[in-house]
């Protein structure tokens, strides 16, 4: 069944629904029901000038304006914390968060997150997720943030804080091609038991922007819908994101499955996906990423088209703003001063690699158009 088709039955079905549903309002329900997410794409929009003053304030945010390194203190039961390894788990661990900057201490909730790197053979350090209280945050970085995720060294290595570094890079890179993209502000956190008072670790780490936040810059609001299907996209995006994924080397997600892709949904209903999570890719490169089996790929470095059947025209194109900023692409990573010589000179063949493929018409053909798959490899 279609997206359209399935809305189509959505609406007409909760019409019928509605006298049945206003007759039993005085009767409590025996359990809450899972909100269908179709129910999202048929609510009504708000006026221009309220997505306009959203818009406005997302762009905004304090977080997302300062380029440099954020220094911050987190206090909290790191050893609690890092034990919690169960995926979509909601517990939540008390915490502190301070810049050094600021006379200020925010009282925030800490939670782990993540599938692969919450094995504990993959990384000793969770990623977080911090959970900001409504009040006390004005005039801070995290002013008008609810919740954010917060990307970690993983191991304690100081090689680790160089993936950190590539990963944030490579947002910097998809942020040249498209504002359709996800924001990162790097930081550098030291991490302190909160009963001792000592110092756990001191590492890179980046803030990733809230799916909100990338809604609103887009005019839309996120839909979080699953079993998309390519044809339910809009076409422009939808190439354009499959060819960043191909230029970082990113396999691991998935649009049918809502996997490190949101679905984005403008006023004029259309649905634009948006990529996020990069860690497994081939621009980032770290020790534990390996490919799905299922791809047939030997390493994460090997890359694959998972996109939709184009033309040459169409590819070329959407090819177009990423010719147009090879050299600011490479520039970003040559600006990155803690970046060490050798992942340096990695990424960026990594990136002249892609520029090959994306050279001229005849180079499209041969790299996306002969080899495409019909039936999507998601």
């Amino acid at each position: 069944m279609t997206l359209r088709l399935r809305l189509l039955v959505l609406v007409t079905t909760v019409s019928v629904a509605a006298p049945a549903l206003i007759a039993q309002k005085a009767a409590p329900p025996a359990a809450a029901a899972k909100k269908n997410p179709l129910l999202k794409l048929a609510e009504p929009w708000p006026e221009d000038d309220v997505l306009l003053a959203r818009r406005t304030e997302a762009e905004s945010r304090k977080l997302f304006q300062d380029p440099a390194p954020l220094e911050f203190t987190l206090a909290s039961d790191f050893k609690l914390l890092n034990k919690e390894r169960t995926p979509n788990n909601t517990k939540r661990f008390p915490g502190t968060l301070s810049i050094p900057s600021l006379s200020k201490e925010l009282p925030v909730q800490l939670g782990s997150r993540g599938h692969l790197r919450l094995n504990t053979r993959t990384c000793e350090f969770v990623p977080i997720r911090v959970e900001f209280p409504k009040e006390g945050i004005a005039g801070t970085p995290f002013e008008g943030q609810t919740n954010l995720k917060l990307g970690t060294h993983c191991q304690n290595d100081k090689e680790f804080d160089q993936y950190v570094l590539r990963e944030y890079l490579t947002y910097r890179v998809v942020n040249l091609v498209t504002p359709r993209s996800y924001r990162a502000r790097l930081a550098r956190g030291t991490y302190v038991d909160a009963a001792t008072k000592k110092p756990v670790a001191t590492h890179n780490a980046l803030f990733l922007e809230h799916d909100n936040d990338v809604a609103r810059r887009l005019g839309g609001r996120d839909v979080s819908l699953p079993r998309i299907e390519f044809k339910d996209l809009d076409r422009d995006a939808l190439t354009q994101m499959m060819l960043i994924e191909y230029m970082v080397g990113n396999t691991d997600y998935s649009i049918w499955a809502l996997h490190n892709v949101t679905i984005v949904q403008d006023k004029k209903r259309t649905l634009i996906p948006v990529a996020y999570d990069f860690d497994m890719s081939g621009m980032v490169h770290p020790p534990y990423a390996i490919p799905d089996p299922k791809l047939h790929l030997r390493a994460v470095t090997d890359r694959l088209y998972r996109g939709p059947c184009r033309t040459v025209e169409e590819l070329n194109t959407a090819a177009e703003p990423f010719r147009a900023h090879k050299a600011d692409m490479l520039s970003t990573i040559d600006a990155m001063k803690d970046l060490n010589s050798s992942h340096r000179s990695e990424m960026k063949d990594y990136l002249d690699s892609f520029f090959r493929t994306i050279e001229t018409p005849e180079s499209i053909k041969k790299n996306f158009v002969n080899g495409c798959k019909p039936q999507p490899t998601m």
